[in-house]
């Protein structure tokens, strides 16, 4: 039975050994690839790390969002920010990595928001992260997938992933590109990294990254981050025969707090932690 989250581990954390904190921000693409992003961060740090993550799918950077039954809210109200400030607020992290990726901004455009709300939102959690000394890397929008969509196949995707989208192909192709305009300002006011998502990596729904392509796009975001190379083989071997075993832990496990055919249902952080110390956050 699941119970209130009280973040038990990170109350003794002033006890415990310096550790890297690798924050992600996204949604579905982050969810799928989450066990991937996990092996690629061991890469960045010569030690055990912990791993907050607000993702899932249909998720919102500015409103609470919601998937058939299932509601999550916004990653700006998460309990993710929370955390950070509670493990930041002892020298647990002192001067190791801080490193944050921020990606699957596309969600608030197909469900109506303005580009000038969605840069608001998209700028506060910068902000964010910026104060606390995080080495940001953000993705744009994979703007060749989205112009490839054509009109019938933009009906069934609607359909499928958005029935309250109202807006027209046509608009949400030039929203796309002005929202690439956004993040591409942000990035230069607060120098972030920036990956271009290309859209050979993307299948027919023009909306997920296809599974073959995802450990590339984690290998581009490690590869703007300060990393520590001189443990990485061992590291990566260790996440090879183990990763099988990650990915179904964290297929099954649940954010701090959702809402499931409306009843609100709260699970204690981290999720699991892995034998080397290493802690895995979902919220």
């Amino acid at each position: 039975m699941e119970v209130l989250a009280v973040d038990r581990d990170s109350e003794s954390m002033n006890h415990e050994q310096e550790r890297s904190l690798v924050v992600a921000l996204g949604a579905s693409n982050l969810s799928r690839g989450l066990s991937r992003l996990l092996q690629a961060s061991r890469c960045c740090s010569s030690s055990a790390f912990d791993l907050l993550v607000a993702a899932g799918h249909g998720r919102s950077y500015g409103v609470n969002s919601r998937i058939w039954r299932r509601s999550l809210p916004s990653i700006l109200e998460s309990g993710l920010w929370r955390s950070i400030d509670k493990m930041l607020h002892g020298d647990v992290f002192g001067n190791t990595p801080r490193l944050a990726v921020i990606t699957d901004i596309g969600n608030d455009l197909l469900y109506g928001f303005s580009i000038e709300q969605i840069a608001t939102w998209l700028e506060e959690v910068i902000h964010r992260l910026h104060q606390k000394r995080f080495n940001i890397v953000i993705t744009k929008l994979p703007i060749e997938s989205i112009q490839s969509v054509g009109p019938r196949r933009f009906r069934l995707l609607k359909t499928f992933f958005v029935p309250g989208c109202r807006q027209s192909l046509e608009e949400i192709k030039e929203q796309s590109r002005q929202m690439n305009n956004s993040i591409v300002g942000l990035a230069k006011k607060y120098q972030l990294s920036i990956i271009e998502q290309p859209g050979s990596w993307y299948g027919i729904d023009a909306i997920h990254i296809r599974r073959s392509c995802l450990d590339v796009l984690w290998k581009r975001v490690v590869e703007c981050w300060p990393v520590c190379t001189h443990d990485s083989e061992t590291r990566q071997g260790t996440a090879q025969w183990s990763a099988w075993k990650e990915w179904s832990r964290l297929g099954a496990a649940s954010a701090e707090v959702r809402s499931l055919a409306g009843v609100m249902l709260f699970t204690p952080q981290p999720v699991f932690q892995l034998g080397d110390t290493t802690r895995v956050f979902l919220y």
